[in-house]
């Protein structure tokens, strides 16, 4: 077990932008889909090492909306990815009380996944010790559209009376709690269409580590980096 002392408070919600398996596989002389599978190992250590270190839930950015504008073959190699990380990992998870949780369209998704993805969740659900969720087939913008038509349906077209805190519970990620902190990893500094309305008051970390070099020691610092910082919730003049 990790030592947490070093730890003031450690957030109860960590989100990461798992980047950089391309370029990382790349620089070997291999495929992109060997740096993909390379990068489940990476998220194996980080749910291990997120609990251990006293955080409570994990989500991580797996496939995104766009995507699908990589070739054939990646995609494919990706949602196989998704196969072999739940037929592998997911007794384990279920025994350690971890409760999966996979946010994003389903409707573009074949039905063996479905079922894969339906049945992870329902496996896990009564689980309270720690929160996985994988944003699959997810974008940020694409989830706000999507809670907005609900919202409109619900209402019968009169949004008028709708506040923040309703709206939020017409995303995926109702019941939840927002994002205290988002680590994006492999040298790029932007946000990527993820949880766009839940990392509002997000503090971030960008680290230059390519993510399957990405382990325990890369998560802690950034922690710690959280850690150090005095989070303000008001305007840019706060």
């Amino acid at each position: 077990m990790a030592d947490t002392s070093e730890l003031l408070v450690p957030p109860h919600h960590v989100a990461i932008i798992m980047d950089g398996n391309g370029r990382w596989a790349s620089s070997r002389g291999r495929p992109r889909a060997f740096g993909h599978r390379q990068g489940v190992e990476s998220l194996r250590e980080a749910v291990r090492a997120a609990g251990d270190l006293g955080v409570k839930q994990l989500t991580v950015f797996s496939f995104s909306t766009e995507n699908w504008r990589r070739p054939a073959e990646e995609v494919e190699a990706l949602f196989e990815l998704l196969r072999r990380f739940v037929a592998a990992d997911l007794d384990r998870l279920a025994d350690e009380g971890v409760c999966i949780k996979v946010i994003g369209r389903n409707e573009d998704l074949s039905d063996d996944l479905v079922k894969i993805i339906e049945n992870a969740e329902a496996r896990t659900a009564q689980n309270t010790k720690f929160k996985l969720v994988i944003a699959f087939n997810y974008g940020g913008r694409d989830e706000i559209v999507r809670a907005a038509r609900r919202a409109c349906r619900d209402s019968g077209g009169d949004l008028s009376g709708l506040t923040e805190a309703e709206f939020a519970k017409y995303l995926d990620t109702t019941d939840m709690p927002d994002p205290d902190l988002v680590i994006r990893t492999g040298g790029e500094h932007r946000v990527s269409n993820f949880l766009l309305w839940q990392a509002a008051y997000a503090e971030f970390v960008f680290t230059d580590v390519l993510w399957p070099d990405f382990g325990e020691a890369d998560l802690k610092a950034a922690l710690e980096v959280y850690a150090r910082r005095k989070r303000r919730y008001g305007g840019v003049n706060g």
